[in-house]
């Protein structure tokens, strides 16, 4: 069925899933899809041959019911959001560039089947469209799906032109475009970074589309994939209300749901951050977060969020190796995780390893250059240069992430000690008032039990600290 390509164990768990999901079973109960130690997966469920007017014998699993979940909307969707990329179009004239414009659709494809929020319909249902006018609404009936991503490939002379853009299949609305102008060098390289930036863009597109499709509805009529995108439209605002009320709602899904494990990450991840950013007391969640993440690993390994989360929780907790390793275990399960690789190039420059900090910081802008993340982006970039002692690149970073996000505390602070260490006293001083406002009771005793830096990066920063005038 691979067609003679080699695939991961992560991506076969995916698809196991994504057919449990089709046909209303879970990795829980494996009432139809069981898993056989040492052996593999087998369809278990009763298998009837059937013979319906007007078409040829078929095979259909007797629990059709099950199947009937996936018509609980008026599009016949399945219960997580799906979508669909249809075959790039080559507009260049040119039938050698065709399997240019197929590898590029291909691969996207490949690309968000790792993402743990969506249903991805498979390569072979989309390719039926190749070279065919359609009608979006159809599409997506057809399909089942509610979202579909569409594009084209046009070449001229060594310069290539790849547009994208996302739709809403349900009513037809655009959702996101993007163009991309690349000069024709390495073809299977630039078709790697244009996949990479697509599948990394799109993803907070669908997250926040499905937020606010939630918002629209009865809390007590959401389900679980729901609720967490309505969460996630409050977190991505980055205040400390907005984080509070994301964890209230992260909160009531681990409690309605306790074998949805992306849940479980993500209150972990939401937990840690409010405590990195000051908005909570440090350490009072930490064991919460904890269990919360183990429990995401023991529903799903292969999920990269759940990873994610125990990655993050090492780094707030100076365990810099440990981070490390989560975080490069995120990206093996999916490559586009810009929050992973931002979080990952923090751990790389607390480890002293400034220089390929930097280069995967900027690897995170490139590939989703509008996150809502790239605040965090910018202040790892900025931590970086700090710990490399290059104070001028730090503050123009860290100026870059304030523009984004004002109000966080631990820009300021990064600020304050980059100011200081580069000797700019005036700028210091007024950096320093700002600081003041955000965090009254800042002392360098605050920043050694609560600022997540292990000893070394520690001392260096509790120096620049004491030199912009942080008391004990």
């Amino acid at each position: 069925m691979w067609s003679g390509r080699i695939v991961s164990d992560s991506t076969l768990t995916s698809c196991i899933n994504a057919a449990r999901t089709a046909i209303g079973d879970s990795g829980e109960s494996q009432r139809l899809i069981r898993t056989l130690p040492r052996k593999g997966v087998r369809f278990v469920g009763l298998v009837r041959i059937g013979h319906s007017s007007g078409s040829a014998s078929g095979i259909g699993a007797a629990n059709t019911a099950n199947v009937g979940r996936a018509d609980r909307a008026s599009h016949g969707l399945i219960d997580k959001p799906s979508i669909a990329v249809l075959p790039f179009t080559n507009m260049s004239g040119d039938p050698e560039q065709e399997y240019f414009s197929d590898g590029i659709t291909e691969d996207i494809i490949t690309a968000l089947s790792r993402l743990p929020w969506f249903f991805v319909i498979a390569r072979n249902s989309t390719f039926a469209y190749k070279g065919q006018a359609v009608d979006v609404r159809r599409v997506g009936r057809d399909l089942g799906v509610r979202y579909l991503l569409e594009g084209s490939v046009r070449k001229g002379g060594q310069r290539l032109r790849i547009t994208s853009q996302l739709l809403d299949a349900t009513n037809g609305n655009h959702l996101w475009s993007e163009r991309y102008d690349r000069e024709l060098t390495d073809m299977f390289a630039l078709q790697d970074e244009i996949t990479q930036m697509v599948a990394a863009s799109i993803e907070p597109k669908l997250v926040a589309a499905e937020g606010l499709r939630a918002e629209r509805r009865s809390i007590d009529d959401l389900d679980a994939w729901d609720l967490v995108a309505r969460a996630l439209v409050h977190f991505w605002k980055l205040t400390a209300t907005e984080s509070g009320s994301a964890v209230a709602i992260l909160r009531q899904v681990v409690e309605r749901h306790p074998d949805y494990g992306p849940a479980h990450s993500l209150l972990a991840f939401a937990l840690l951050l409010s405590a990195w950013m000051g908005w909570t007391s440090a350490g009072s969640d930490r064991e919460c977060a904890s269990a919360l993440g183990h429990r995401a690993m023991q529903l799903d390994d292969s999920d990269p969020w759940a990873h994610f989360s125990l990655g993050f929780l090492a780094l707030t907790s100076r365990r810099t190796e440990e981070a490390i390793r989560y975080f490069e275990a995120a990206l093996d399960l999916n490559p586009n995780f810009a929050a992973a690789l931002d979080f990952y190039a923090y751990a790389l420059a607390f480890d002293g390893r400034s220089e390929e900090a930097i280069r995967r910081s900027e690897q995170a802008l490139r590939m989703s250059p509008r996150d809502p993340f790239n605040t965090y982006v910018f202040g790892g970039i900025a931590a970086a240069h700090y710990v490399a002692q290059l104070y001028g690149d730090a503050i123009r970073w860290i100026r870059e992430a304030m523009r984004l996000r004002p109000g966080i505390p631990g820009l300021h602070r990064m600020l304050c000690a980059s100011l200081a260490q580069a000797g700019q006293i005036e700028e210091t001083k007024a950096a320093m008032k700002v600081l003041l406002r955000l965090q009254p009771d800042i002392s360098i005793t605050w920043i050694r039990q609560s600022v997540p830096y292990p000893p070394r990066p520690m001392e260096h920063f509790v120096e620049g600290m004491r030199k912009a005038g942080v008391r004990e």
